[in-house]
């Protein structure tokens, strides 16, 4: 009887584990189509009022407008030939995040893109590639 119980509460404990890292996967889901198509228009949609971009640690806060040019830059000078997220987080205080990789003709990168809460929707906070 214990044992049948104690396989039910993982079975159940699994469950919850996998919604809420499938619920972290969702809100990156539009994020991740813009980044796979190279589409600097459309990452920008989700772009807080300001943005921090890395690029190899040199990072720097934009405009959510400069933010888009300086995307559009990248994804011209390095267009995406894959790009997946490799895994979801979030701090301790809510804050989601995500690290994935992004592969083009010129290298791959480790790309991390936190976001944010601003007026009640999830925004970009930061975006930061690292070359591997």
């Amino acid at each position: 009887m214990k044992r049948n119980l104690l396989h039910a509460l993982a079975i159940i404990w699994l469950v919850l584990l996998s919604a809420t890292v499938h619920a972290q996967g969702e809100g990156f889901t539009p994020v991740r189509n813009a980044i796979r198509g190279g589409s600097s228009k459309e990452l920008a949609q989700y772009f807080g009022s300001t943005v921090e971009l890395s690029f190899d640690g040199d990072k720097q806060s934009y405009s959510a407008t400069q933010a888009e040019f300086v995307m559009k830059d990248f994804f011209a000078k390095n267009s995406p030939a894959g790009f997946d997220f490799v895994h979801y987080g979030g701090s301790t205080e809510g804050t989601p995040y995500a690290v994935g990789k992004y592969v083009s003709k010129s290298g791959a990168y480790r790309m991390f893109v936190k976001m944010k809460s601003a007026q009640g929707n999830l925004v970009i906070d930061t975006i930061d590639f690292t070359k591997e």
